[in-house]
């Protein structure tokens, strides 16, 4: 069975969590992404910043991005896969949560992260299917 670590994009950047929400949207941009692990000063994952909770909970709620940390925006445990899970968990896991990206851990340490495209290029198109109603209901 096709694991995370099969099918993630290695080497995920992370912003601090000391690190202003207006640089985290400069990164962003650098690197083409949606999203960006928040990582913390003790090196351990507090979420995933994401550019619509940059334009909701920042922008849309008159804040300063510059003076915005972006470890304030990190709610509760971040939601994650470990590098050897299967397949089959990586798909629970989105549906269960409602995401479209997972950080992937091996360990303690951030080694990639698994984004909806990600699934639908490795796995059959009817896994990709339900997981692509799920994620859409609601």
């Amino acid at each position: 069975m096709t694991t995370a670590r099969e099918i993630m994009t290695e080497g995920a950047d992370c912003i601090g969590e000391d690190e202003s929400v207006l640089e985290a949207a400069r990164k962003m941009t650098d690197l083409g992404v949606g999203a960006l692990p928040i990582c913390g000063n003790d090196d351990r994952l507090k979420g995933v910043l994401t550019d619509r909770d940059i334009v909701v909970k920042v922008l849309g709620q008159g804040k300063d991005p510059a003076s915005c940390k972006a470890g304030e925006l990190a709610q509760g445990e971040a939601v994650t896969i470990g590098a050897d899970d299967d397949a089959e968990e990586i798909l629970r896991t989105m549906r269960e949560h409602k995401v479209r990206r997972l950080p992937v851990i091996d360990g303690h340490r951030l080694v990639g992260m698994v984004a909806q495209a990600d699934v639908a290029r490795a796995l059959p198109d009817p896994a990709v299917g339900d997981l692509l109603q799920a994620l859409s209901s609601d």
